[in-house]
């Protein structure tokens, strides 16, 4: 969605594959390159890396490679990164995922779309802190056949929405359009204010009016 109206500077694209890719532009843009030391370039490392699901993401691009290279080449260590974000698991994380994959994922092959509805006393059960619960979305994108994966969770008192999608099919308008959300065109994010099952039902009943948008996409994808 387009920014708010409130700061002394304001640097924002739709094209920035994170915000930490803006972040990296808007401290050359004050020419302080020689402030990025080790650790904000291993900062700025981690928000690029994770946005852009390992660089996998189609917003990834040949300026985010070329930002990638000179945080490396200023001492960002990209193995410490990745293996403090992806492989410093708790076992309880690990219990929680494997009960999201056997109990929560819902595939629906009619609209090419898999999801998981995760309430907050699932989350109390596993003990998950702060994060436990991202990249879970990732896992349902990652099956065969499907286009489109929510998460829908809550979390104090609020339902937050993850979404993902593969090629053309555009999260960032589908949540802007139904959950006050935004974000890329593969990575987005919302929010609702009615309970989980009331937004678990809305998002179910929205599906068949993209069914035509996510069928095309899956051809394409398998073109």
């Amino acid at each position: 969605t387009d920014p708010e109206d409130f700061a002394e500077f304001i640097l924002w694209s739709v094209k920035a594959s994170a915000t930490a890719e803006l972040i990296y532009d808007f401290i050359l843009l004050f020419d302080d390159y020689k402030d990025i030391d080790k650790d904000i370039a291993e900062s700025i490392y981690a928000g690029i890396m994770t946005d852009t699901g390992s660089f996998r993401f189609p917003s990834t691009t040949k300026k985010t490679h070329q930002i990638i290279a000179e945080l490396i080449e200023i001492g960002a260590d990209n193995g410490k990164v990745h293996r403090l974000i992806y492989d410093d698991n708790s076992i309880n994380r690990l219990r929680f995922l494997g009960y999201a994959l056997s109990e929560k994922l819902v595939v629906s092959e009619e609209f090419r779309t898999a999801y998981f509805t995760i309430s907050e006393a699932e989350q109390a059960r596993f003990q998950t802190e702060t994060g436990d619960t991202e990249g879970v979305v990732n896992y349902a994108l990652s099956m065969n056949g499907i286009v489109f994966a929510a998460l829908i969770k809550e979390r104090d008192g609020i339902v937050k929405l993850s979404f993902r999608s593969k090629g053309d099919f555009k999260v960032n308008e589908f949540s802007k359009d139904n959950f006050e959300g935004g974000g890329h065109q593969n990575a987005a994010g919302g929010r609702c204010d009615l309970t989980l099952q009331e937004t678990k039902d809305k998002f179910i009943a929205l599906l068949p009016k993209y069914k035509e948008q996510l069928d095309d996409c899956h051809k394409k994808l398998n073109a």
